[in-house]
């Protein structure tokens, strides 16, 4: 398949991004649309931005699709994406007609993590761990090369793991889960609380969001936080602590020698990730005296699960060649 090229498409709730790559895995053009809340529109969009993608660059014969949501084990399947129209939908059959090409499907989080193993900071890891904090939190186990999935293809949950019972109310209907403490949402959620107890009165967040907390975003804490804000700062420190103990649930579970931390918030891990690590060193089952991962940032950015999900398309197609 030398010379030829894949479509590696990211689907998420506000956008889809779809880029074309090359065999070594380097981004050569990428179409962005919203994404369309019913289905005919999602997937008449998918189609209009991939046959953009054709007419622009010649040699494309696969495209992979990195969905957030659940995935049967076969993986043709979606067969529920919160933010996403499709329900129980055999979307690699449907899109594959429409396209004339083969459609491989993929969690965004797997998709994310097998570009970090070809290209990024996880290459030559035997077991290893992606813990990717954005909105939410996503995560994917490779071992030797292979995506951990669990029997019926939902594996890893980590996000939703319950770290504080009957704590924080969760979109996915349980309370406490680890997202609700270490995220990117989690962020604002934690100021507001911090807001509450008037402690920080001459804080800027306090100041501008007093009257209307939910205004707050993760993005404002981190800008705030490194201005010196002290509420901003004490919101980081919160988050940095719960990640240690999330890392430390990884490590007790899979015993991995790498986690790399990945998604939207890990751009600003300087701010956090030395407190989480030693957090997770502390919290561990046998602390100081058994080995610890490795813990790194990802590589690869927002890019890696458009690479990741093209690079599997590619391989896959390699396979059935042989």
């Amino acid at each position: 398949m030398t010379g030829t090229l894949t479509v590696g498409v990211d689907i998420g709730g506000t956008n889809l991004r779809a880029a074309v790559v090359d065999a070594d895995g380097q981004i050569l053009d990428i179409e962005k649309l919203p994404t369309p809340s019913n289905v005919y529109a999602l997937e008449t969009a998918l189609v209009h931005a991939i046959n953009c993608l054709q007419r622009r660059n010649e040699g494309i014969v696969a495209v992979g699709l990195a969905v957030a949501g659940f995935i049967n084990s076969q993986r043709d399947t979606v067969r529920f994406a919160p933010h996403l129209p499709w329900r129980n939908a055999q979307v690699t059959e449907r899109l594959s007609a429409k396209l004339g090409l083969p459609v491989e499907l993929e969690h965004d989080a797997n998709s994310a993590a097998l570009g970090e193993y070809y290209l990024g900071a996880a290459q030559n890891a035997g077991t290893w761990v992606l813990f990717a904090l954005g909105t939410g939190i996503g995560g994917a186990v490779m071992v030797n090369g292979e995506i951990y999935r669990g029997a019926f293809g939902t594996a890893p949950e980590f996000g939703h793991l319950t770290v504080m019972p009957g704590g924080r109310a969760c979109p996915c209907g349980k309370q406490g889960c680890l997202e609700r403490y270490c995220s990117g949402s989690a962020l604002a959620l934690t100021a507001q609380d911090l807001i509450a107890t008037g402690r920080y009165p001459d804080s800027a967040i306090t100041r501008e969001f007093a009257q209307h907390p939910e205004e707050i975003s993760g993005r404002t804490i981190v800008r705030l936080a490194r201005e010196g804000d002290p509420l901003a700062r004490a919101a980081i420190e919160d988050m940095g602590l719960w990640l240690g103990r999330g890392l430390s649930l990884v490590q007790d579970v899979f015993d991995p020698e790498l986690i790399v931390i990945g998604g939207g918030v890990s751009s600003d891990a300087d701010l956090f990730l030395d407190q989480a690590e030693s957090m997770m060193n502390y919290s561990i089952v046998g602390a100081g005296h058994r080995p610890v991962a490795e813990v790194k940032t990802a590589q690869l950015g927002g890019d890696a699960g458009m690479i990741g999900v093209a690079l599997l398309a590619r391989k896959h197609l390699e396979r059935g060649a042989e």
